[in-house]
């Protein structure tokens, strides 16, 4: 069977190109009923019965049976072993992403995560006073996929911001459990830990962690239980039932987004290679079916182009039919009338990942409002973001990007207000509130202000 991966080919002249691309854009969000009563019950049941009920849904769901959670518990000496054990070049490797990553969060943190006060002609200090989460913890995704990369990108900005304590929580299910796609009928008191994962955990300096995954790791992480310590907030990718629980414990616990489908879009002059813009494109198809790859251009015979590197490269990755389905069903190669218009369109999407594959793209970087990251110039591909640039790989996705930023330092640090009024500030403010209190009717609020009015200010 031939593999055919066919993204829309759409043009904006195209009477029916508005109803073409709202039906490409369009994702359902919607999650099923079934797995949202199912959350809601494991939540429920960590609450009440804590370490029993997540022991019970490990040797359930990753077929890791464990007579205790200390167990389950990984040691510093576990992630030190992991990372000695890895070959040199991934130790390397990881260790020079940690350093561009945590330069980059530092100078992100110098920028806007710095406490500032000022005083006002008449003396009164006003200011915001930067403190960060005491702890945090973090998802990272193990079974299907395992994703160091995100470790780090998590793991390192809290650091940054001053978090003290760091509780990662990953599934290390056993072979033919319900969390590897199998039927759970095997259980094993060993699951499959990934080495790079746990050296990535050395790297970053994770303190605590848990070979816990799903749902009632996140409750365990919210709730607190007799050995998983109850954290201020929870970051971190997981499949739909981690999004769902992450969804519910808001509130209780602070989350960093819900994530929808990985996103490229690619605003080409038709400069770049086409077999470079094709395998950006392929970059985030292979995730899973419902990534979406979108490239914009002014020149049909530079789509053209790139159709054909997709079809050549295609059958040499071993991805090839999760791309080829994430293409069909929701890639588009959109013909527009200018670079003006594609970056129009851009902010109409507000993707996830914006590749500037130009010439001169900091030509088009001005008109460019809505994105997560943009990666400018055709030698910048957007799995250098992914893994080592430096700025944070945990993006808004699904047009969220239009009120919401990157992972960063300032997601791990909170803000005070710090106002401490002068006595001649307390004349001047005094009046001004009291006045506003009056008008809602709250006499005590006035009266506290006027009681601190010198004689010879005529209270209300």
């Amino acid at each position: 069977m031939t593999l055919v991966a066919a993204p829309a080919r759409l043009s904006t002249a195209a009477a029916t190109f508005e109803a073409d691309f709202a039906a490409r854009l369009h994702w359902s969000a919607d999650t099923d009923a079934a797995i949202e009563q199912r959350v809601a019950d494991i939540l429920a049941d960590v609450q009440k019965r804590g370490d029993v009920a997540v022991l019970e849904y490990t040797a359930r769901f990753d077929g890791l049976s464990a007579p205790d959670m200390a167990a389950l518990e990984l040691t510093q000496a576990d992630f030190k072993a992991a990372f000695d054990a890895i070959p040199q070049a991934q130790r390397d490797a990881l260790q020079a992403a940690a350093k561009r990553v945590r330069s980059y969060h530092e100078a992100q943190k110098k920028a806007s995560g710095e406490s500032w006060s000022y005083r006002d002609e008449d003396g009164t200090l006003l200011g915001q006073k930067v403190t960060p989460l005491d702890r945090v913890g973090i998802y990272v995704p193990g079974g299907k996929a395992a994703y160091p990369s995100s470790l780090l990108m998590n793991a390192i900005p809290a650091h940054v911001a001053g978090v003290q304590e760091i509780i990662m929580v990953v599934p290390t299910p056993v072979r033919g459990s319900v969390a590897t796609g199998g039927t759970g009928e095997g259980t094993s008191t060993k699951g499959e830990r990934n080495e790079l994962v746990l050296a990535a955990a050395y790297v970053a300096g994770v303190t605590r962690a848990f070979t816990i995954g799903g749902a009632q790791a996140v409750a365990a992480l919210a709730y607190g239980t007799a050995t998983v310590p109850k954290v201020d907030k929870i970051t971190g990718p997981g499949n739909a039932y981690v999004a769902s629980a992450k969804k519910r414990v808001f509130g209780t616990v602070g989350i960093d987004m819900i994530a929808g489908p990985s996103e490229i879009l690619v605003l080409a002059d038709g400069s770049t290679p086409p077999d470079w813009v094709a395998m950006d494109l392929f970059s985030q198809a292979e995730h899973d079916e419902l990534a979406q790859s979108i490239l914009l251009c002014p020149d049909a015979a530079y789509l053209d182009a790139v159709q054909r590197e997709i079809d050549r490269l295609l059958p040499t990755m071993p991805r090839a039919e999760i791309i080829a389905k994430s293409l069909t069903g929701r890639g588009a190669l959109i013909l527009t009338k200018d670079m003006e218009e594609a970056c129009a369109i851009s902010n109409r999407i507000a993707p996830e990942h914006l590749e500037v594959s130009s010439t001169d793209p900091h030509r088009w970087e001005p008109l460019l409002r809505h994105a997560g990251a943009i990666f400018l110039g055709a030698y910048t591909s957007e799995s250098l973001g992914d893994y080592c640039a430096g700025p944070n790989h945990v993006l808004p996705t699904s047009g969220t990007a239009r009120f919401s930023s990157p992972l960063g330092v300032y997601d791990f640090q909170k803000r005070s207000s710090i106002i401490e009024v002068s006595e001649a500030g307390a004349q001047v403010l005094g009046a001004i509130a009291a006045e506003l209190a009056y008008g809602e009717g709250l006499q005590a609020h006035a009266q506290a202000a006027e009681m601190r009015l010198k004689a010879g200010v005529k209270p209300r």
